[in-house]
């Protein structure tokens, strides 16, 4: 018996297993439940408002969930954080408390994506900036559109590759030597590229994402439950246990203090 996947998903939006957030659409076939982000006008931004919907539904870890497809509607995947957003947490706070609050949701999404007891896909089509890229990094399997493209500009905007535990995870998927050439340039990952340094695992024509998607589906679907939770928890744990130091739990604070000095010069010029 086939079991349906996204592309079955993508294809029934009336089903009533449909949910609509205010950020968020999630859909839920079966075993295989498709979160997808859904401010397409708006690049898929990530806000305070996306991050509470993400929180909401990577926290109800339901066990018949299997597969969990994190997909983005519109033409790019995720262009970053909310820089509005950004600005006005500074107006209304220079020391930085609110954007060290958002950090600190940022670091539980992300976590929550890497420790859900099913295995996420990132579906990435269009362009992966900054906080789109931590996310997409965040899950297990990772398959990209030949025209992705992924890019972290913080530095060029005065701030630190400090968003969600991004850089610990980065260094160790893809190693310390290329991880410092792209994060100080700031130049874009092309796809191809992306996919020798594993930030991708595959590169497909973008009409085929959902095609790779049901390919690496449906034999985990076919695994043992309880085998592949076992699995996928001894593989962070190996991975996590090759991570020195993992200092990214400052990464709220580091931000918070980065950006309210930049403010601060910016202000009293």
């Amino acid at each position: 018996m086939n079991t349906p996947l996204l592309s079955d998903a993508l294809h029934d939006p009336d089903d009533p297993d449909d949910r609509i957030l205010k950020t968020l659409r999630t859909r839920r076939r079966g075993p295989v439940l498709t979160v997808e982000l859904n401010v397409p006008e708006r690049g898929n931004v990530v806000d305070e408002a996306m991050l509470d919907d993400l929180l909401s539904v990577l926290d109800d870890q339901d066990p018949s969930v299997r597969v969990l497809v994190l997909t983005a509607a519109g033409q790019d995947f995720c262009l970053g954080g909310d820089r509005e957003e950004f600005a006005g947490h500074l107006a209304q706070d220079p020391t930085g408390n609110g954007i060290r609050v958002s950090g600190v949701k940022a670091r539980r999404v992300c976590d929550a994506l890497t420790s859900h007891p099913a295995v996420t896909i990132a579906r990435v089509q269009g362009r992966a900036v900054g906080a789109g890229f931590a996310l997409a990094l965040a899950c297990d399997l990772r398959v990209g559109a030949d025209t992705a493209t992924f890019r972290l500009p913080e530095l060029a905007l005065g701030l630190p590759t400090a968003w969600g535990g991004l850089l610990p995870r980065l260094i160790s998927e893809v190693g310390a030597a290329s991880v410092r050439e792209f994060i100080l340039t700031g130049r874009p990952l092309a796809a191809q590229e992306a996919l020798g340094l594993s930030v991708l695992q595959r590169v497909v024509p973008e009409d085929a994402l959902d095609a790779a998607v049901d390919k690496w589906a449906r034999p985990l679907l076919r695994r043992s439950p309880p085998a592949v939770r076992v699995t996928k928890t001894l593989l962070n744990s190996l991975t996590a246990s090759t991570r020195l130091a993992d200092a990214s739990v400052l990464d709220p604070e580091l931000m918070a203090a980065v950006a309210s000095e930049v403010h601060h010069m910016r202000t009293t010029r």
